[in-house]
């Protein structure tokens, strides 16, 4: 089946991980997920840590793990600007394993020094990590 496409970027600081002509993105924003197809309106919102799912021009579909970031699109050009993006089949299960004991860890111990916050945001990169590896 022909879809028509976009151009596709998605960007962390220090690589670009994907750039390719695609049919559709689907993305955790923060107000909720979204999906992108060729002749979206513009618009530009955050990123909540979660899965990218990429269809490219073949109709394979490629899952990322986010850890949150920024989308824009406009005129039929998508660029995801990440903190950091690994494909799925990339991630390492041990060591995401061990990052979410150590979030679970620090949570427990209740530290008056603590940031929770961030331990949170630990947690949570950790377990999307978690559950997009256990797709691909």
């Amino acid at each position: 089946m022909y879809e028509k496409r976009f151009h596709l970027e998605i960007i962390t600081p220090t690589r670009v991980v994907f750039r390719d002509e695609v049919t559709s993105l689907s993305a955790p924003g923060v107000e909720g997920g979204f999906q992108v197809l060729y002749n979206h309106a513009p618009f530009l919102t955050t990123l909540q840590p979660g899965e990218l799912k990429v269809k490219d021009k073949d109709g394979n579909d490629t899952i990322f793990a986010a850890s949150g970031g920024f989308v824009e699109v406009n005129a039929n050009r998508v660029v995801v600007l990440a903190d950091a993006v690994e494909k799925a089949s990339e991630i390492d299960l041990p060591r995401a394993e061990a990052a979410k004991a150590r979030a679970e860890e620090r949570l427990q111990r209740r530290d008056p020094d603590l940031d929770v916050e961030r331990a949170h945001g630990a947690l949570a990169r950790a377990l999307n990590r978690l559950r997009v590896a256990r797709k691909g």
